[in-house]
């Protein structure tokens, strides 16, 4: 339980699950709406033409999660990873909003895409680098994955408006703005807030006084654990 409550106690948790929420969110609602953006293009009169139309988006964004996934591991800038991949998001879903033209939309599904996929592995594995104990680790990352699972829920209520989907696009929107890129934003800068006072010395005090072992014991509040940004 002692796991459990640095966990709990940890600001690092809680900004996660936002940031989490912010694409997984839109992530199980990407699949409600594509079928009528396929359908509007007039893709729709065969089941398999149809079938193969709503793949290229996916593609894109698996391509993209795998060289993101290399970048991030290589320059550990995960946080502006999220802020630079959202913004493709933010930019997909405003087109979707902005305009009834099919091929303007299904391009934007393809920005939409972009923006969420990449930032689903992102998330979870910039919580898991920042989190220092595999016990307080299993902690944060059953929060902040389980958070993000439960906002499935929202998803599958709010498109209601075909074709045009104004309250489903406009949450999806306001998910990734506020809580993806917001938090991702929010992280990054109080991350690098917290390495610069350990580089400066400024946390050496939590060590003072202690073994070695329950120096260890620390975890991420370590003085010489620096967080990936």
């Amino acid at each position: 339980m002692s796991y459990f409550w640095d966990a709990v106690k940890d600001w690092k948790m809680w900004v996660g699950m936002a940031i989490y929420m912010g694409c997984d969110m839109p992530l199980y609602a990407f699949s409600l709406f594509l079928p009528s953006i396929i359908a509007n293009l007039g893709w729709n009169k065969t089941v398999i033409r149809a079938q193969l139309m709503s793949v290229p988006p996916y593609a894109a964004a698996a391509i993209l999660t795998v060289i993101i996934g290399f970048i991030a591991d290589r320059t550990r800038q995960r946080g502006l990873c999220n802020i630079l991949v959202s913004l493709l998001g933010i930019a997909g879903f405003a087109m979707l909003i902005a305009t009834d033209t099919p091929a303007v939309q299904y391009a934007g599904t393809f920005l939409g895409a972009l923006g969420i996929y990449p930032c689903i592995s992102n998330t979870i594995s910039w919580m898991a680098n920042n989190t220092e104990g595999v016990y307080k680790r299993g902690v944060v990352l059953g929060f902040v994955i389980g958070w993000g699972n439960l906002n499935g829920i929202v998803s599958s209520n709010i498109f209601y408006q075909a074709p045009r989907y104004y309250v489903g696009h406009g949450v999806i929107l306001g998910y990734m703005a506020l809580f993806l890129f917001g938090g991702s934003v929010f992280m990054t800068l109080m991350l690098r807030r917290e390495n610069a006072k350990r580089r400066r010395g400024e946390r050496d005090h939590w060590a003072v006084g202690k073994t070695d072992k329950e120096v260890e014991a620390l975890g991420d509040k370590r003085p010489d654990f620096f967080y990936t940004t």
